[in-house]
């Protein structure tokens, strides 16, 4: 899905994704504070999981045609990345 787009559209998603995760990643930083990764933090790990969700979606054969999977498998790959890496970083600040 990603590799069809022309590179200006392809600039502009990761644009809007990129806006919106550091609103995401203060967010997050208020909520998380010390557990969190600061909002420039937050706002990297969200994007990168946004985009790596919704390539490895599409490279298991799930078509994302429609603009509403693509957000949903989006947001749910950046969530997951941001909940795995939170316990990650808990689970070592704790040994």
């Amino acid at each position: 899905m990603l590799w069809n787009l022309e590179p200006g559209w392809l600039m502009m998603a990761f644009a809007a994704v990129t806006v919106m995760a550091l609103f995401f990643g203060a967010a997050l930083d208020a909520i998380m504070r010390d557990d969190g990764f600061g909002p420039i933090g937050n706002m990297v790990i969200f994007t990168g999981g946004f985009f790596a969700a919704i390539v490895l979606v599409n490279s298991w054969g799930i078509s994302l045609r429609d603009l509403t999977q693509a957000v949903a498998a989006g947001l749910s790959g950046a969530f997951i990345v941001i909940a795995v890496l939170a316990l990650l970083k808990a689970g070592i600040s704790r040994i």
